[in-house]
């Protein structure tokens, strides 16, 4: 099969021999979540070997294909799931795998995403807590992979509706206790003049608010931590700390583990993560692999954002079942 004829399809067969229809550097993003170690029977192919240790190299065998074929501006993402072995430790497969690709692949790890289970498993252990998260391992080829972090949980930080805070207030607020203060005249003459010039930034929308800590006043900022702050603090009698308008993106996404009725996958990542993931690393247009396609989730998520994709299974029913979702699925509306 050429690999123009493998964009938007779901193709069944062994992902090590198809990953190599793929020419060099056509990728924009490999998102995938291969078969977890001993977890489930998923038949003949990776996820049933004897040892962690070849279940690891099995996967580094794709991952290096994963590398050529990816831009040098594109990103390569990994999902992996644990394993308790039969004396009850973790074998720690995720972190094993991400430290053997560092060791034998030219990438760089960006970012371990945690990915938070809203609903795990109900099954309690009276010796261990409910594991509840897992980790997608980001991986980049170069400096210059595309990233678009306006883009990365942007729905959930619109719909916290943050409230500006009203400027003029705040600025009053701090002049007057300024000159409350017991700053030498010289240093409540700068302390205002920085003033004026961090409320000008807010009334750009160049910064959301501030805080302006005064020496004698405020505790020390960041609970008097030795640093920037405290000394700046020791030595011009106040300190100004801007806060931008988007909330911190954290390295953490929650989302609830989702089910499908009927479906003959037994792990299903949820469509969520995979669409935010889309967001952060892709362009519309872009090309999205996934070596190890399942239900067809990644598909869906990129025939919903308007990115092509491909996904290899070697499982025939679980490539039937993808494509019979995707028939089903509706690229999201442009409005005009």
């Amino acid at each position: 099969m050429k690999f123009e004829q493998m964009i938007n399809q779901i193709v069944e067969g062994d992902s090590f021999e198809l990953l190599k229809y793929i020419p060099d550097g056509e990728i924009d993003l490999v998102i995938t979540s291969p078969p977890y170690y001993k977890q489930r029977d998923y038949g003949r192919g990776i996820g049933n070997e004897d040892t962690p240790e070849k279940y690891i190299e099995n996967l580094l065998k794709i991952f290096h294909d994963c590398v050529r074929i990816v831009k040098d501006t594109g990103s390569i993402v990994f999902n992996l799931g644990d394993k308790y072995n039969e004396e009850g430790s973790l074998s720690l497969i995720p972190f094993r795998f991400a430290a053997e690709v560092l060791k034998k692949e030219p990438v760089k790890l960006v970012n371990t995403i945690t990915w938070i289970k809203r609903n795990p498993t109900p099954r309690q252990f009276k010796r261990r807590l409910v594991s509840s998260t897992e980790p997608f391992f980001h991986f980049v080829k170069s400096n210059k992979y595309y990233y678009n972090i306006d883009e990365f949980l942007s729905e959930s930080n619109t719909k916290k509706g943050k409230r500006r805070r009203e400027t003029t207030n705040v600025g009053k607020k701090y002049f007057e206790l300024i000159e409350k203060s017991s700053l030498a005249d010289r240093e409540k003459e700068i302390a205002r003049e920085e003033l004026q010039k961090v409320i000008e930034e807010v009334k750009k929308g160049e910064i959301a608010e501030f805080r302006l800590k005064i020496r004698g006043i405020h505790a020390p900022a960041f609970g008097g931590q030795e640093g920037g702050r405290k000394a700046q603090l020791e030595k011009q009698g106040f300190t100004i700390i801007r806060i931008f308008g988007n909330d911190l993106k954290r390295d953490v996404i929650e989302s609830s583990v989702e089910t499908i009725k009927n479906c003959p996958h037994p792990a299903i990542y949820p469509e969520y993560v995979i669409r935010e993931l889309l967001n952060l690393l892709t362009r519309e247009e872009d090309i999205v692999v996934d070596p190890f396609v399942g239900s067809g989730t990644t598909a869906i998520a990129c025939k919903k954002l308007e990115r092509k994709y491909i996904g290899f299974d070697i499982n025939p029913e679980y490539c039937e079942y993808a494509r019979k979702r995707l028939e089903t699925t509706q690229a999201r509306l442009t409005w005009f």
